[in-house]
């Protein structure tokens, strides 16, 4: 398997945060490796694709709800872009391999998912994956 290069998307100028939303399997697993990227202030687990008054820990295990266990990526574009986020998920928290299901853990709430936030990350999303 080739994983493609990140696209290089250009950081902005001025330190500020920007969020990036990735789903990849047990949502601790993936916390686990962002928090410890240059770049990245914060990541925070929880459950994105879904309604919010299904959003609890007992309801999303159901696999019904159409949650994903995700993290919430908060980081500065000044030292790291999107694209350079993206290629780390795909390098480390995502197995194209296996369908609603990352190692142990099965469900459609185990599912990788990227949920862009704006359109400028839609916009590197899909040339990342499409590439």
């Amino acid at each position: 398997m080739v994983i493609p290069a990140p696209m290089q998307d250009e950081p902005a100028g001025t330190s500020h945060s920007e969020t990036a939303l990735f789903a990849g399997g047990c949502f601790w697993g993936i916390q686990g490796v962002f928090q410890h990227v240059k770049g990245v202030t914060s990541a925070v687990s929880g459950y994105a694709g879904g309604g919010a008054k299904t959003a609890s820990y007992q309801q999303v295990s159901t696999g019904e709800t159409g949650h994903a266990e995700s993290v919430q990526v908060t980081f500065d574009p000044t030292q790291i872009t999107y694209g350079e986020l993206l290629h780390i998920f795909f390098s480390v928290g995502h197995n194209p391999t296996e369908l609603d299901q990352q190692g142990p853990d099965s469900g459609s709430q185990y599912r990788s998912a990227v949920f862009p936030l704006n359109s400028e990350q839609a916009q590197v999303a899909k040339a990342y994956t499409h590439n």
